[in-house]
């Protein structure tokens, strides 16, 4: 029995330092703002949203490429898009964030207020079948997380607007949901991109650099 219980406080302290240590180090207020608001609300991004270590991955890819154009399709609630926009206020970007749901385009709204990061992101109540294609501008981050069907239709679209160099990444590709293998066989074939996929995540993030 003694044993069974310091197994499980050992888990639980490796769980604490595990979750502890996906947020990035604090350097200032802004920093500080973000975790404890994410920290608040750990339990509560559903509708959706993605986990923490796939915000964590985002918001890596970003800092580490000095990316200051952000595209994300399928905002929810709006957890990625805050840890895209803290990702941004590093790199002195911006993040456009569509969202069809005007429940959920709201809510995000309001969480992008409450952890402070409002003003790094641009948020758009629209269809993103319509939306993205006329979209104006070059970009050089997008992370795709809507209908999985529409993931290559909104690839094609992005495409002629990014940068070399930048990052095309999409969510869920570890899975067989519909669209996902077409997408997949799509990009992986471009003799234009180089595509992997981040096996860090459970739900899989592929990423797609423009050479």
């Amino acid at each position: 029995m003694k044993n069974r219980l310091l197994i499980l406080c050992m888990f639980g302290v490796l769980t604490v330092f595990s979750a502890y240590g996906q947020y990035p180090e604090i350097e200032n207020t802004l920093d500080k703002k973000v975790k404890s608001f994410l920290e608040k609300n750990a339990s509560e991004w559903r509708d959706m949203n993605v986990p923490l270590t796939d915000g964590k991955i985002l918001y890596d890819i970003i800092v580490e490429n000095g990316y200051t154009s952000a595209v994300e399709i399928g905002t929810s609630t709006g957890h990625s898009a805050i840890w895209i926009a803290w990702a941004l206020s590093k790199t002195g970007g911006k993040l456009i964030t569509i969202e069809i749901d005007k429940t959920r385009y709201l809510q995000a709204k309001a969480n992008f207020r409450k952890a402070g990061v409002l003003k790094y992101i641009d948020v758009r109540l629209a269809d993103a079948h319509e939306l993205v294609p006329e979209l104006k501008g070059e970009f050089d981050f997008v992370f795709c997380d809507a209908d999985k069907y529409w993931y290559k239709n909104y690839f094609i679209a992005m495409d002629p607007k990014l940068k070399k160099g930048a990052c095309f990444t999409a969510h869920n590709t570890s899975t067989r949901l519909n669209g996902i293998g077409e997408f997949l066989r799509y990009v992986e074939n471009l003799e234009t991109y180089d595509t992997t996929i981040d096996q860090t995540s459970r739900a899989g993030i592929s990423k797609s650099f423009k050479k």
